[in-house]
């Protein structure tokens, strides 16, 4: 295995962050910040790239399983691409895929699941996906409301979806798979949901896009952004979830984390902040 690839042994699970790439997102699309304090709190903790957000997806593996948890971009608007190449450093191929588990639906998490001709990438994973997103996207009432950008983001859902429609699953809250438990965290999608996977040793908390900027907005945890379905919502449940990362000790693992994939959150006098499992 590639050691330079972020691990967590749960003890019968190993749970390995494999990055997908990078995307850029401009400040002016936080809400609740001004964009010189955007730029001096990402100048000083990561000075060299200071808009990009980092894409992660995690592999899940139990019981000879291989469980993916998101896709990444997939390469899809020039974002991210990487996690095929990434999955082979660790000796698999598409096809060794068994299951992936979405947090949500948007381009950075779903555009690694089709390629460029709209095919599935993961010939014989099953997609597990929230009840509530599914329904929100597939509803042409819902469609006909949003603006032109949002409406491509449905699209390329839809197609998604049509292409892994006969091994589709729908889900609420409550265990998954044995020992993985879904978590609604709606907010940022309206199903948008984190996955509480549980070993013989120890446990994890994957929370999805609780955070995109995570210096940010574990600091200033009521900066919200843009592709917040119901930014109000997102803020309350990210300050729920810091709470209890804080108070339960709990491992957490975000799709916008950085490349170390994971790590414990700290409360501070005035917000919070990523402390690095070693």
């Amino acid at each position: 295995m590639n050691e330079k690839l972020p691990m967590k042994d749960l003890g019968d699970v190993l749970v390995t962050a494999v990055s997908d790439g990078y995307l850029q997102v401009d400040f002016g699309l936080l809400a609740n910040v001004d964009e010189a304090e955007c730029r001096a709190i990402q100048q000083k903790a990561c000075p060299e790239e200071p808009n990009s957000v980092h894409i992660n997806t995690f592999l899940v593996q139990q019981q000879g399983k291989n469980i993916l948890i998101d896709s990444g971009a997939g390469g899809i608007k020039g974002w991210g691409g990487g996690l095929v190449n990434n999955l082979a450093k660790l000796g698999l191929q598409p096809d060794d895929i068994d299951t992936v588990l979405l947090t949500h639906a948007h381009p950075d998490h779903i555009g690694g699941l089709v390629n460029a001709q709209g095919e599935a990438i993961f010939p014989r994973a099953e997609l597990f996906i929230s009840r509530d997103e599914y329904d929100y996207l597939q509803d042409d009432n819902q469609f006909a409301t949003v603006s032109d950008r949002v409406k491509g983001n449905f699209l390329l859902a839809r197609s998604v979806f049509k292409q892994y429609q006969d091994r589709l699953q729908l889900i609420d809250d409550g265990e998954v798979l044995t020992g993985i438990r879904a978590i609604p965290l709606k907010g940022h999608t309206p199903g948008h949901t984190g996955y509480s996977i549980v070993g013989s040793h120890n446990s994890l908390l994957i929370w999805g896009d609780i955070v995109h900027f995570p210096h940010i907005q574990l600091l200033k945890p009521e900066v919200t952004i843009a592709f917040d379905y119901a930014p109000q919502l997102a803020a309350e449940t990210r300050v729920r979830i810091l709470e209890m990362a804080c108070s339960d000790h709990i491992l957490v693992g975000g799709m916008h984390f950085g490349q170390q994939g994971f790590g414990y959150i700290k409360k501070l006098n005035s917000g919070y902040s990523i402390i690095a499992d070693k």
